[in-house]
């Protein structure tokens, strides 16, 4: 009665909330979305350096977020690389005094100058009076004396010699009217930053700094921004405000030893904010959004605009073109009898208008893609990661997994709706892993590696179960395979200007699929038909994957060769990354075995098959009692020794070294938990089988539309509101990775004919095209450099 009362409940939601419905109200939510933030950049300025410089919050402890861009965290070696041959300059108190150490900590952690190629001064005017004036005056003056960065500050010590008077304000005012047209002159060649005083912990300080109050404190800094803001006439002041210290001294000025100067974090948090709101323009770093400009259209970008929009014009021609002729045989009303004639005319889908309709829905994606990771329209935030961010998704979709299940149609070992919802499940745990930031977590970080190496053992399994099974090597099969692999990932590679190897999963994923495909294609073609006639030809497969291992083997431990066969062009275009294709290598290093052991595991599995060992009707265990139970413990016993293993791993390195040999482990451990008993076997997770299906479009997509900054950060669609905003586009994104699926099917039969001669001739334009994007490619390399 429970399930007849779920079924029909589920008939009711689907009728009136289908995934058709479900992708109009994302479009709905997009259009919103980008409205309102375009709104709003209009009405509160485009400059994120502006955020940086004044708004932000703490993420945890020691952890800084400002308002709608990410923080780059610079290491020594960018610091230098950056502030080479520049001369920066901090003039003020004892607190201005205090940022100028933590600043040159970034780059110098001794304070040692080495060899002048960074110089910093700190010029001590802890009054805002005649003396700083003079000082800014020699560098209006002399510009070889005239520094790059100049950070300014100061009004405790007016406070503190003149008992908090407000005399000395008003003298603090006319000193600062005075030397506000020498900064904005310094300000139209070099970066100046006017620091606004943080306020004090009145209970800490001592009685000669009892005068130093909140309330004099924000007198002062009122009488500097009005200032320094109005000194230049019908337009916007150069010299910054550096005012966010203000807010990051509002969190933990209590821990304060004194209760005037910042404890040592907060002021390393400022002086970051400085080399960020500098060095950003200059370096580009991608996890750092704050003060960067919006990328400039490539040349392969402008054409791909010009041609999705082509389409998305062709496309609409068309439609009016067939919606006039569809008016023209309208039912026509018969005079005599009064009722109506239908012209029944079975006008079929061309193939013309698939191919329009589907880059027009492309086009509109992709703009979106670009809108969220390169137009700066959406804001974006760093990952931080807690506990609780990442466990408590994790439990929540296992409860909906749980409930959403149904019987199988078939009750094989690794049947269809079973590896749909392994994927899902797991492409869903590392959704939540990229988003949480628990790659921080080494633990956590263990675990995942295992489900990206369950991902490629479903890869072996799959491929070669298909062509062991059906001997099906032709060249339609893998240009299918092939086409629907790779079709995203090229379109977000010239769209996005990544490259291929950016997107790492794919690449890995089309490699081993061509290993199988050639170790099976080639001289003997060995298939389970032939092989059920003789077993001899079982021996001659077992060689080839012997031989196989042992070319894997060495390309593991030839890391020279590895390279050297990676480095040919074109494969060098495709698996280069950063000039090198280092990156690749540690990838197909990391799971080298898994593939193998996946085609291990089909062989052994379809040969007992064909032997009828296995028991695989619907309830009944896999083997006898007495071995499925023995199985099944020495399962459970190898999956949670391994989780104990992968918890307690110390040292990354290490751990990734062992993991190749081991993964397999708790893959086969996890394989049979699941299928030995026959109940298991008989029934899936509707729920992650969905996800499953897209699983692929969900990991690429999640580089741009979910995660932002290629996957540094998180994109922010709702500000102000995390949970909102994680659930408002996570709904989006999975929408567009299931409109993407859809499409990428739909290509796939116009692009891939079945007809060999036909699709000779698509593989030629398809290569011409290849050919061309190389071209254009290696000429905007010879552009940038």
């Amino acid at each position: 009665m429970a399930a007849l009362a779920y079924n029909l409940g589920k008939r009711e939601i689907n009728h009136y909330f289908s995934v058709r419905s479900a992708k109009v109200l994302a479009l709905v939510a997009v259009l919103l979305l980008a409205a309102c933030h375009l709104a709003s950049r209009r009405y509160r300025g485009n400059d994120s350096c502006e955020y940086l410089l004044s708004s932000g919050r703490f993420l945890g402890e020691k952890v800084w977020q400002p308002h709608s861009c990410m923080m780059h965290k610079y290491k020594i070696s960018e610091a230098k690389n950056c502030l080479v041959d520049k001369h920066i300059a901090f003039i003020g108190d004892s607190r201005i005094r205090q940022l100028f150490y933590s600043f040159v900590k970034i780059i110098n952690p001794q304070f040692k100058e080495e060899g002048n190629k960074v110089k910093f001064d700190f010029l001590w005017h802890p009054e805002v009076n005649g003396s700083m004036k003079q000082c800014i005056k020699v560098w209006t003056e002399d510009s070889i004396a005239k520094p790059h960065v100049i950070v300014a500050g100061a009004a405790t010590w007016s406070i503190k010699i003149h008992n908090g008077s407000s005399e000395a304000l008003s003298q603090y005012k006319m000193n600062i009217t005075s030397i506000a047209p020498l900064l904005e002159k310094l300000a139209k060649t070099s970066d100046v930053y006017w620091v606004l005083q943080d306020p004090v912990y009145e209970d800490l300080l001592s009685e000669n700094r009892k005068m130093i109050t909140n309330e004099k404190i924000d007198a002062y800094n009122e009488a500097a921004v009005s200032i320094l803001n109005s000194s230049t006439r019908n337009s916007k002041s150069n010299v910054k405000m550096f005012s966010v210290s203000k807010l990051i001294a509002q969190e933990t000025i209590m821990e304060s030893l004194d209760g005037l100067h910042l404890p040592e974090s907060s002021r390393e948090t400022s002086a970051m904010i400085l080399m960020n709101v500098y060095c950003n323009k200059i370096l580009k770093p991608v996890d750092g959004s704050c003060c960067q400009p919006r990328p400039p259209l490539t040349l392969i970008q402008k054409l791909a605009a010009c041609f999705f929009t082509s389409c998305i014009i062709g496309y609409l021609i068309f439609y009016i073109i067939h919606r006039n002729a569809h008016r023209k045989n309208k039912p026509c009303t018969d005079l005599e009898s009064g009722e109506e004639k239908k012209n029944i005319i079975n006008t079929p889908v061309s193939s013309l208008e698939i191919l329009l309709q589907s880059f027009c829905k492309l086009g509109l994606i992709m703009a979106y893609f670009y809108m969220c990771d390169r137009a700066n329209l959406f804001m974006k935030e760093n990952k931080f990661y807690t506990h609780s961010s990442f466990f408590i998704p994790i439990i929540y979709i296992l409860v909906l997994g749980v409930f959403y299940n149904e019987n199988t149609k078939e009750t094989k070992v690794l049947n269809r709706e079973q590896t749909d919802e392994w994927k899902g499940w797991m492409q869903l745990v590392i959704l939540i892993y990229h988003i949480s930031g628990a790659s921080t977590f080494l633990p956590v970080y263990m675990h995942i590696r295992v489900l990206v190496a369950a991902y490629l053992f479903q890869t072996g399994y799959g491929h070669f179960s298909y062509f062991w099974i059906k001997g099906d090597f032709g060249i339609h099969r893998v240009c299918q395979v092939l086409f629907r692999l790779n079709f995203l990932v090229v379109v977000l590679c010239i769209v996005m200007d990544r490259p291929y190897q950016f997107y790492y999963f794919v690449p890995l994923v089309t490699v081993w699929f061509m290993v199988i495909y050639v170790t099976l294609a080639l001289w003997p073609q060995i298939i389970q038909k032939k092989a059920n006639g003789n077993c001899f030809w079982h021996f001659g497969l077992l060689l080839k994957l012997g031989f196989l291992l042992l070319f894997i083997c060495f390309l593991a431990y030839s890391q020279g060769a590895f390279e050297k066969i990676f480095s040919l062009w074109p494969l060098s275009k495709c698996f280069e990354l950063k000039g090198n294709v280092y990156e690749w290598w540690f990838r197909w290093r990391l799971d080298r075995y898994v593939v193998f052991h996946g085609m291990l595991f089909a062989f052994i599995y379809l040969a007992l098959q064909k032997r009828q060992i296995l028991s695989e009707g619907k309830g009944e265990p896999l083997f006898s009692n007495k071995i499925s139970n023995f199985l099944l413990f020495i399962s459970v016993v190898s999956f949670l020794t391994y989780s104990i293993w992968a918890s307690s791993c110390k040292n990354k390195a290490e751990c990734n070294e062992l993991h190749p040999s081991v993964s397999v482990v708790q893959i086969l451990a996890f394989i049979l938990i699941r299928n030995i008993p026959g109940y298991a076997r008989s029934v899936y997770s509707s729920f992650f089988a969905w996800f499953g299906r897209i699983s692929l479009e969900l990991f690429i997509c999640q580089y741009h539309i979910w995660l932002a900054a290629d996957t540094r950060g998180i994109l922010v669609l709702i500000p102000g509101n995390p949970m909102l905003n994680i659930i408002v586009s996570t709904f989006i994104f999975v929408c567009v990775a299931h409109e993407i699926s859809q499409i990428t099917n739909d290509l796939a039969q116009i692009i891939i004919p079945k007809d060999n001669s036909s699709l000779l001739k698509r593989l030629a334009c398809i290569a011409a095209f290849f050919c061309g994007l190389l071209i254009l490619s290696s000429i905007q390399d010879k552009s940038k450099h």
